[in-house]
């Protein structure tokens, strides 16, 4: 299987997934619809690294347009760009953000449900063999940690966690129906450079920098799983070889507070920071921690980046290139 489909190409995990891919030898055909949920010139800096590999080829398209979908995964649409058809199609297209969801849940009924309906359709008709669809820990909502796969996950508290519930639930069906093997790593607070910048850790560099306030909900305490975007890069890759059904947890195992998240940065810049104390919100969580036993047995993976290593890396990144960090919309 060396020709991939990958979906939110130009999204901060899209984007480390298809160069990891490219750098594997593979052919990478990337979607992305370029929206504005953050200041796409950030989604353009990720997609002009990939358009410098000849094996990549990008379409502007949105999942939710169905007809958009079947028109151009068709094989004799992509015979343009590739001589064998993909068999593997990875899903990194989403709308996230668990408090934006709150406020729109509609567009992540369109992207989240509807777009993923829409590629299982495609994979059914023109006979792609793998599926991986990215879920997240989110989906867990207010069960005892650390989180199992075994777990309920039938509570969730905001529309993004109810719509990656939607997803897999479909993906199960076409799995049943239709054989196509199926795997979805579900992520835990995934960070690293070029990250997302409705992120807190990314907001927290920028304003701590420029000595602006920084927002914290609740008392900081809570707890994330915090995950290298290289460690989740692997982990999502690996998954291109299970057969069957499989969702597995892709975390640290490691969850630290957001104030030793915050101490860091502090060290990294060399800077205090000025912290906005806010009322923690109705759909966050006090804690997430993966077990990632299943992750081991199956696609034999582990994490390798410790947070202190991973916020350095992340902090390095942020100076080299500052002037157009700053520059982006938050």
């Amino acid at each position: 299987m060396k020709t991939a489909i990958v979906t939110g190409c130009a999204g901060f995990i899209g984007w480390r997934v298809s160069e990891r891919l490219l750098d594997m030898g593979f052919s990478v055909i990337g979607l992305d619809n370029m929206n504005d949920y953050y200041d796409p010139r950030l989604k353009e800096w990720r997609l002009a690294k990939l358009k410098k590999y000849e094996k990549f080829s990008f379409y502007n398209l949105d999942i939710s347009d169905r007809k958009g979908v079947m028109h151009l995964l068709k094989p004799e649409s992509l015979r343009k760009v590739s001589d064998s058809y993909p068999e593997i199609l990875i899903n990194l297209a989403a709308r996230a953000g668990v408090r934006a969801s709150v406020e729109n849940p509609w567009v992540y009924l369109e992207t989240n449900y509807l777009g993923t309906l829409n590629l299982l359709e495609a994979s059914k008709e023109f006979g792609i063999k793998r599926f991986i669809l990215a879920s997240t820990s989110s989906i867990y909502g207010l069960n005892k940690i650390p989180f199992r796969e075994e777990d309920r996950t039938d509570h969730p508290l905001a529309p993004y966690s109810a719509t990656k519930k939607a997803a897999e639930a479909l993906c199960y069906t076409y799995h049943y129906l239709y054989g196509i093997d199926v795997t979805i790593p579900r992520y835990f607070t995934v960070y690293g450079p070029a990250g997302r910048p409705d992120m807190s850790y990314f907001r927290f560099i920028k304003n701590i920098d420029r000595g602006f306030p920084i927002p914290v909900y609740g008392d900081g305490r809570q707890k994330r799983d915090f995950t290298f975007i290289d460690d989740i890069a692997d982990g999502t890759i690996r998954c291109i070889d299970c057969e069957g059904y499989n969702i597995i947890n892709l975390g640290n195992d490691n969850p630290v507070e957001l104030v030793y998240i915050i101490r860091l940065i502090e060290e990294g810049l060399g800077k205090k920071a000025v912290i906005d104390w806010l009322t923690m919100h109705s759909a966050d969580v006090p804690a997430t921690w993966a077990d990632i036993e299943k992750a081991k047995e199956i696609i034999n993976w582990r994490p390798s980046v410790m947070i202190e290593d991973g916020i350095r890396k992340t902090i390095d990144w942020y100076r080299e290139n500052r002037e157009f960090v700053l520059n982006l919309k938050d």
